[in-house]
This record gives structure tokens, C-alpha cells and sequence, in this order.
């Protein structure tokens, strides 16, 4: 960007740098810093940036999905999980924090050990048509 007839400081730095100054902040922070210039907003949208923020099991859990996770970018597939998945056979739900990139689960109750869970006694389970 010119600026008074030179280039701004950012701008000579090499994007790999800005990229790596970027991806120890957080993904609200990448985003907001590519409203601020060009070569922040390239440097922004980087894989290696929106790596950082996902899990670093994330190609694991794409394989646990029960249907085919779609992504252009790393920056995409970050904002594609923090929609849930269906993952293990559809016996449970992943999805990615949006503001930390925190790993969630989404466990079906009766995927849970309770104590006594399975004696009429002292548990019953009541379906729901709304539930999963």
C-alpha cells in the first residue's frame, strides 16, 4: 500500500512472517486483520495462518466424518467445522469452538456409561422425536 509515496512497514516483510505473527493470535484476529490491508488480508488467508487454528488431529476427524467434508482452504474448512459433523457412524458430533478452535463433542446419551443406566429401577429412558 503507498502511502505517501512509500510502502507501508508491513509490506516489506516477507508474507511468511506476517503469516506467522498472524497465526499466534487468534481466528477472530486473522479475520479482523484482513480488513487492514492488502498484504495483511493475503497473508490473513494463509493455510499456514488457519493450520494453527485448527486441531492438529483435524485430517483424523475429516476421516471419522460420515459424509465428505467440502473445503477450498484451510481458512474455509475452519469455518466448515465449527458447524458439527457427524462422525463415528453417526454415534457422535464434532465441531470446532469458533472463537478458541477448541475441539467439541456431541455425545448422544445413550452413548454414556451411566451407573445403573441400563436397570428400570433407578433409570428409564424416555425418547424424544426431536433428539438425536
Amino acid at each position: 500500500m503507498e502511502v505517501g509515496g512509500s510502502c507501508s512497514e508491513i509490506e516489506r516483510l516477507p508474507e511468511e512472517c506476517v503469516s506467522h505473527a498472524i497465526s499466534l493470535t487468534s481466528p477472530r484476529d486473522a479475520c479482523r486483520s484482513e480488513a487492514v490491508s492488502a498484504a495483511l488480508r493475503s497473508a490473513s488467508s494463509s493455510d499456514n495462518v488457519w493450520r494453527n487454528f485448527l486441531p492438529s488431529d483435524y485430517a483424523e476427524m475429516l476421516a471419522r466424518a460420515v459424509d465428505r467434508v467440502e473445503f477450498s482452504s484451510l481458512k474455509h474448512l475452519y469455518f466448515r467445522l465449527c458447524d458439527p459433523i457427524i462422525i463415528d457412524g453417526g454415534k457422535m458430533g464434532f465441531f470446532v469452538d469458533r472463537d478458541t478452535g477448541a475441539k467439541c463433542f456431541i455425545l448422544p446419551a445413550r452413548e454414556l456409561w451411566i451407573v445403573w443406566g441400563d436397570t428400570p429401577q433407578y433409570w428409564r429412558w424416555f425418547p424424544h422425536p426431536e433428539s438425536r
